[in-house]
């Protein structure tokens, strides 16, 4: 799979998902309450799936749902399939 997490997409999700994974950490460990009974304990359980999945394509520029929807906001380096890779060129 290519990459196709980047720019302000990558730092949002960096950003956003250690966030979640520490708020649905607390809330599952009971430090904060984020609704009662086990609808909390469902919320923090997706929080915490929600935050790892997005600190993960933060990391790995690769996300499946936006390959699946055709959305590339990365700008890297773009390798040419046509370019010869072993032969020294010419100066």
């Amino acid at each position: 799979m290519e990459k196709n997490v980047g720019g302000y997409d990558r730092i949002a999700r960096a950003v956003l998902g250690p966030v979640l994974i520490i708020v649905g950490a607390a809330a599952l460990a009971g430090f904060v309450t984020i609704a009662a009974g086990t609808l909390g304990l469902v919320v923090a359980g997706a929080a915490l799936l929600v935050g790892a999945v997005l600190a993960t394509t933060a990391v790995t520029q690769k996300c499946p749902l936006n390959r699946a929807l055709g959305v590339n906001t990365y700008k890297g380096e773009i390798r040419a399939e046509t370019e010869p890779s072993g032969k020294a060129r010419a100066q």
